[in-house]
C-alpha cells in the first residue's frame, strides 16, 4: 500500500483559508474515551496531531514525540498544546461547523486553548510580499520529506508536524532599504531570485534544508493570519521526524554557529509546539501508538 494512502492531508496544498485550532488536556482526565470518538469520526478536510502531554497522560511513550525544544527558546519559546486541529474546509462556515463538533466529540477531556483563522495571501506569499515555500520538496521527495515509514503499525503513514505563530512587524520590513530587506530573505523581492551575495544571516542560508548532514527537507504548510492590529503566519512544518525541524531551527536561532537569522528583524515567535498526525486505517485516526 503506497504510504499516502493511509496518510491524512499534510501533503495537500494550503487552502485559500483555514482554522488551526490548539487544545489543552484538562487535569486528572483519562482522555482514552473523546479520542477514541475522535478516531472514529475523521473529518477528510481536517489533520488531527497529537501532542506529547496526550502521551504522557497515557502512560504511553510514542516514539519521536517529543515537546517543542526549550533549546531554542527565547527567540523560539514553546507553548506545547495537547491536540492541533488543521481544519481545510473550503468554506469558512463548515471550518467552524467542523470546530464546534470536533470540540463536542472531545469536550470533557479537552478544552480549546487558541483557535487562528489563516489564509493564502496574494498567491502564495507571506505578509511581508516574499513567496513562502520556494524550496519545498515535491513528489516522491516530499513523501519521503514528510511521511513515516518503514517503523512499524501506527506510525507509518503518519507524519510529525512543527507548529508555531509568528508575529510580523510589516512597518519595520517596508521600512528597510531596498537591498537591506532582501538581504533579510536572501532573495530578491520583485522575483525571488535568490541572492549570491546574500550574508550569512539571511534566511535562505541559515535554512537552507540540503546542507545539513543528513538534509532535513521538511514540507512546510504555512499560512498568513491576522489583521490590521496583529498579523504575521501560522508557520507549519511536516517531517518524517521532529528532528529534522529542530537541526533548522538551532541554525536559526544561532545555536550552531552564533549567527542568528536575519528574519528575526521583522518577526517574533511566539509560541511553538510539536505533534504526531497519525494514519489512517479504515477510514479511522489509527491510535495503536498511543495504546488505542
Amino acid at each position: 500500500m503506497p504510504a499516502t494512502a493511509n496518510s491524512q492531508r499534510v501533503l495537500s496544498p494550503p487552502p485559500a483559508s483555514a482554522r488551526f485550532v490548539t487544545l489543552r488536556l484538562l487535569d486528572k482526565v483519562d482522555p482514552s474515551a473523546a479520542l477514541r470518538a475522535l478516531a472514529a469520526n475523521v473529518d477528510p478536510s481536517a489533520i488531527v496531531g497529537i501532542g506529547a502531554p496526550v502521551s504522557v497522560r497515557l502512560g504511553r511513550a510514542l516514539p519521536g514525540l517529543v515537546t517543542f525544544p526549550a533549546e531554542l527558546a527565547p527567540l523560539m519559546p514553546a507553548r506545547q498544546g495537547a491536540l492541533w486541529l488543521a481544519l481545510l474546509h473550503d468554506d469558512r462556515g463548515d471550518q467552524l461547523d467542523a470546530s464546534l463538533r470536533l470540540s463536542d466529540l472531545l469536550a470533557g477531556a479537552f478544552v480549546i486553548d487558541e483557535e487562528l483563522d489563516a489564509f493564502s495571501y496574494r498567491g502564495g506569499r507571506d505578509l511581508s510580499g516574499f513567496v513562502d515555500g520556494t524550496a519545498n520538496p515535491s513528489g516522491d521527495d516530499a513523501l519521503a520529506a514528510a511521511v513515516v515509514a518503514g517503523r512499524g503499525p501506527g506510525l507509518d503513514g503518519g507524519s510529525f508536524v512543527t507548529v508555531q505563530r509568528w508575529v510580523h512587524d510589516l512597518a519595520a520590513i517596508a521600512g528597510m532599504p531596498e537591498a537591506a530587506r532582501d538581504h533579510v530573505i536572501g532573495r530578491r523581492l520583485s522575483d525571488d531570485e535568490e541572492l549570491a551575495d546574500a550574508p550569512d544571516s539571511a534566511h535562505v542560508k541559515r535554512t537552507a534544508q540540503e546542507d545539513f548532514d543528513p538534509e532535513a527537507f521538511v514540507v512546510r504548510r504555512s499560512m498568513p493570519y491576522g489583521d490590521a492590529r496583529e498579523h504575521g503566519l501560522v508557520f507549519i512544518a511536516y517531517g518524517e521526524s521532529l528532528d529534522r525541524f529542530t537541526r533548522l531551527a538551532r541554525r536559526m536561532v544561532g545555536r550552531d554557529d552564533g549567527i542568528v537569522d536575519a528574519l528575526f528583524s521583522f518577526s517574533r515567535a511566539v509560541s511553538g509546539a510539536m505533534y504526531f498526525c497519525p494514519p489512517i486505517v479504515d477510514g479511522r485516526l489509527d491510535l495503536r501508538a498511543l495504546g488505542l
